[in-house]
C-alpha cells in the first residue's frame, strides 16, 4: 500500500475526531453562555410590562437606557478582544462572563431613569468583547469546512433563549412582592447571576489553542493545528491596523449596524408590541417564543445548507431580504396573526444572518488581524443596538403606534441587503 496516500487519510481522520472531541467540550459550555447572555440583553423588554410604571420610564428614556447599554459595549470592545488576543481566551472569556453577570444582577437596583441608565452603560463595558471573542475562539479551533456547521449551533442560543426567555421572565415577575422585591428585581437578579457561575467553570473547561489540549491525543493536535495553519497560510498576514483600511471591514461594519437595529428592536420591543394587542403577560410569554422557535428551525436548516455551498456572501444578502419583507409584512395589518406571522418571517432572517456574516470576516483576515478587526466591526456595527431601540420607542411615542418603528428596522434590512450586493463585488465567492 503506498503510504503517501494512507497518511492524508490518517490525518484527515485524526483532524475529524480532533473536531468532534472540541465541539463536544467547548461548544455546550459557549451556548450556555451566549444563551444566558442574550438573556440579560433582552429580558429588559418583559421586565418593562412592570417597571416602566416602578420607574416612571417613558417608551422614549425605556428604549434610549435599553439602547445606552452599546455604548460602553462598543467603546470597550476592541480594547477587550485585544486583550484576550494577549492573554488567552480562557481567562479572558471566563472574566467577561463575572462581570457581565454582575452588572445584570445590578440592574435591579435601579430606582429611577437616570441611576437604570448608568447600569446598563456599566452592564454594557462588563459584556464588551465576549461575542467577538467566542467567534475569533472558533476560529483557533475549528477549520472551515467544519466552523460554519459549529458557529450555527453557537448562534442557536439566540433564538433558543428567546424561546425560554419569554415563559420563564414572565413566569419570574410573579415572584412579585416575595422578600419585598419587585418581580422584575427577582428577574434581574435570577438571570444575571448564572453568567458569573459559568464564568468560574470556565477556567476549567476551555483550553485556549489545541495545541495545550491534553484531552487530545499527539495526532489530534498536529493534524487540527496543521488544519488550521493552512488556512493562515492561504489567507495571508496583515495587520489589525491594516484591516482598519480594508473596505470590506467597513461594508461589514455598516451591514451589521442595520442588522442589530432589527434584531435589537424586536428584541427589546416584542413583548410591549404584543402586549399592545391587549394579551395578558402569560400569553405575551408563549406567544413570543413562537417566531423564535420557527427562527431557531430556519436557521439550522438554513446553516446547513450554507455549509454546503459556503457562498456567505449571498446568503447574506437572501437573509437580510427576508428579514426586511417580514418587517413590512407585519404592519399590513392591525391584527395579531398577521403581524405575528410577518415578525416570524423576519426572525426566520434575523436568525440565519449571523451564520453567515461572522463567516466572511476570516475568509480575508489573517490570525493578527481577526480578532481586532471581528471587534472593530462587532463594535461599529452594535451602534446600531442604541439606535434600533431607541427610535422604535420615539416613533411609538410621536405616532402612538409601533408600525412606523417596524417599517423603520424593515427599511434598514432593505439597506442591509444593498450593502451587501455591493460587498459581493469585493469578495469572491467559490
Amino acid at each position: 500500500m503506498d503510504n503517501s496516500d494512507t497518511a492524508p487519510e490518517a490525518s484527515r481522520a485524526a483532524e475529524l475526531r480532533a473536531c468532534k472531541k472540541a465541539a463536544w467540550r467547548l461548544l455546550p459550555l459557549l451556548a450556555l453562555g451566549y444563551f444566558i447572555n442574550y438573556l440579560d440583553r433582552t429580558n429588559v423588554g418583559f421586565a418593562a410590562l412592570t417597571m416602566n410604571s416602578d420607574l416612571g420610564l417613558t417608551a422614549s428614556q425605556f428604549g434610549f437606557a435599553a439602547g445606552i447599554f452599546y455604548i460602553g459595549y462598543c467603546l470597550f470592545e476592541v480594547p477587550s478582544n485585544l486583550a484576550l488576543y494577549r492573554y488567552g481566551a480562557r481567562i479572558w472569556l471566563a472574566r467577561i462572563m463575572v462581570t457581565w453577570g454582575l452588572f445584570a444582577a445590578a440592574t435591579s437596583l435601579a430606582v429611577g431613569p437616570v441611576s437604570y441608565s448608568v447600569i446598563r452603560l456599566l452592564a454594557g463595558i462588563g459584556e464588551a468583547g465576549f461575542f467577538p471573542g467566542v467567534i475569533f475562539y472558533l476560529t483557533l479551533w475549528f477549520p472551515a469546512q467544519y466552523r460554519t456547521r459549529m458557529m450555527a449551533y453557537f448562534l442557536a442560543a439566540i433564538p433558543l433563549s428567546s424561546v425560554l426567555g419569554g415563559p420563564l421572565s414572565v413566569a419570574t415577575l410573579q415572584l412579585n412582592g416575595w422578600l419585598g422585591l419587585h418581580g422584575w428585581q427577582w428577574l434581574f437578579i435570577l438571570q444575571g447571576l448564572p453568567a458569573c457561575v459559568l464564568g468560574v467553570i470556565s477556567l476549567y473547561v476551555l483550553t485556549d489553542t489545541p495545541a495545550k489540549a491534553t484531552w487530545l491525543t499527539e495526532e489530534e493536535r498536529t493534524a487540527l493545528q496543521g488544519a488550521i495553519e493552512r488556512e493562515r497560510q492561504v489567507r495571508g498576514g496583515h495587520s489589525f491596523a491594516q484591516s482598519l483600511k480594508d473596505v470590506r471591514v467597513w461594508l461589514l461594519a455598516a451591514i451589521l449596524f442595520c442588522y442589530i437595529i432589527g434584531i435589537l428592536g424586536v428584541g427589546v420591543w416584542l413583548p410591549t408590541i404584543l402586549k399592545s394587542h391587549r394579551l395578558s403577560d402569560l400569553h405575551v410569554g408563549f406567544i413570543s417564543a413562537f417566531p423564535y422557535i420557527v427562527g431557531s428551525i430556519g436557521m439550522l436548516i438554513w446553516a446547513r445548507y450554507l455549509a454546503r455551498s459556503q457562498k456567505f456572501v449571498l446568503h447574506l444578502a437572501l437573509t437580510c431580504g427576508v428579514a426586511g419583507a417580514g418587517f413590512f409584512a407585519s404592519v399590513a395589518s392591525d391584527s395579531l396573526i398577521p403581524a405575528v406571522v410577518g415578525i416570524t418571517v423576519a426572525l426566520i432572517g434575523l436568525s440565519s444572518v449571523r451564520t453567515c456574516f461572522y463567516s466572511i470576516p476570516a475568509t480575508f483576515l489573517s490570525k493578527e488581524a481577526v480578532a481586532g478587526g471581528l471587534a472593530f466591526i462587532n463594535a461599529v456595527g452594535s451602534l446600531g443596538g442604541l439606535v434600533g431601540p431607541a427610535m422604535v420607542g420615539w416613533l411609538r411615542d410621536v405616532t402612538g403606534s409601533f408600525k412606523a418603528g417596524l417599517i423603520g428596522m424593515g427599511a434598514m434590512l432593505v439597506l442591509a441587503t444593498l450593502l451587501t450586493l455591493v460587498l459581493k463585488f469585493l469578495i469572491k465567492e467559490r
